[in-house]
């Protein structure tokens, strides 16, 4: 861990910024209620490099990949990541989760790694609810009635659908960069040029061009996302290559197009999602205990953290981390399980 990134850290537990719902900005010291949790969690940055064993269950329509770790009795915690990454984004997470005796779950979303459609004639679909209804059926392959929900970028937009349509089965979530929840509408409406030019390769891949050279090149388009998004990530060729794998994934392509063509209108969705969908473009509140990250440094299209806070309806904290992009549990493993341990703390 590098000078500077230490000196984040002790900024961070020292003054991490955090909002409650309802009454503006306030200083939270993590060193109460969890005065000890700095001292008895571990950095383990770069230390694991991968995950003991991968399981495969079926639920719903697919056969989902999926890392395991902690007592079968603990209370589970599921955390979901976004695109172009895959589970290795949390593989320094977890352990610290473990280690105060949770059950942590880590799936492969649809499209990545060993995650698979159980039938070849199904619709490669990546609307927005298709991926809330995929952990659901986790979660009932799993028997898990209620969990902790976390995640980044797609992962935290699925976080906070869960969290909004199906309340009594989060027991607390944690979501970077906000309330993420969207329409197809909305995906329609023009932004000033400068935002628009973050989400370029939403427009290259509205083309089949785009589609081809997004296909010929998975590995390339991945690492450049990683730097932009993170520009102060100094991830090494080995990191960058675990997580590489996973775009091999044979509906990979498919689920990647159809998911930034479907946020534009570009393409429809699945009618049995419709319902779900004319729900979230009410954009309903979620009334869970919540709590939101976002990284100073993050390069990928995000809102304004005052933008989202009045979404959160419940107990609720933003923390702001200090040098920190888009994939904050693999850029600082420590805040984001520290996060999600006291959004568990939230419910007592």
């Amino acid at each position: 861990m590098s000078e500077h990134h230490k000196y984040n850290r002790r900024k961070f537990l020292g003054d991490a910024s955090m909002t409650l719902a309802g009454t503006g900005f306030a200083m939270f010291d993590f060193s109460n209620p969890t005065k000890n949790l700095a001292e008895t969690m571990t950095p383990k940055y770069g230390s694991n490099k991968s995950f003991d064993a991968i399981k495969q269950i079926n639920a719903g329509v697919l056969n989902v990949g999926y890392a395991e770790a902690g007592p079968a009795d603990g209370a589970a915690i599921i955390l979901l990541h976004g695109w172009p990454y895959d589970i290795h984004s949390f593989v320094d997470v977890v352990p610290l989760l473990v280690a105060k005796g949770y059950r942590v779950i880590i799936p492969y979303q649809r499209g990545y790694g060993s995650t698979l459609f159980l039938s070849d004639k199904a619709f490669r679909n990546c609307q927005q609810s298709a991926f809330a209804v995929d952990t659901i059926a986790l979660m009932d392959a799993l028997q898990i009635q209620k969990a902790i929900v976390a995640g980044f970028d797609w992962g935290a937009r699925t976080t906070c659908i869960i969290a909004a349509l199906w309340p009594e089965r989060c027991k607390a979530i944690v979501s970077v960069s906000g309330y993420l929840i969207g329409n197809q509408e909305l995906g329609k409406m023009p932004l000033p040029p400068r935002a628009e030019l973050q989400w370029w390769y939403q427009f290259y891949f509205a083309t089949e061009r785009g589609q081809a050279g997004y296909d010929k090149n998975r590995n390339e388009f991945a690492k450049l996302i990683w730097q932009t998004a993170s520009p102060k990530w100094n991830f090494d060729d080995a990191t960058f290559n675990r997580s590489a794998d996973s775009l091999k994934n044979p509906d990979h392509v498919a689920i990647v197009i159809h998911n930034y063509r479907w946020r534009l209108g570009l393409a429809e969705g699945e009618l049995k999602y419709d319902e779900f969908e004319k729900r979230l473009a009410e954009a309903p509140i979620i009334s869970v205990p919540a709590i939101t990250l976002e990284g100073d440094a993050n390069g990928a299209p995000h809102p304004d953290a005052s933008v989202y806070a009045k979404k959160f309806s419940g107990k609720y904290f933003h923390i702001l981390l200090k040098g920190i992009g888009h994939n904050p549990p693999h850029e600082d493993p420590k805040a984001f399980a520290e996060a999600i341990i006291k959004a568990d703390s939230l419910t007592e």
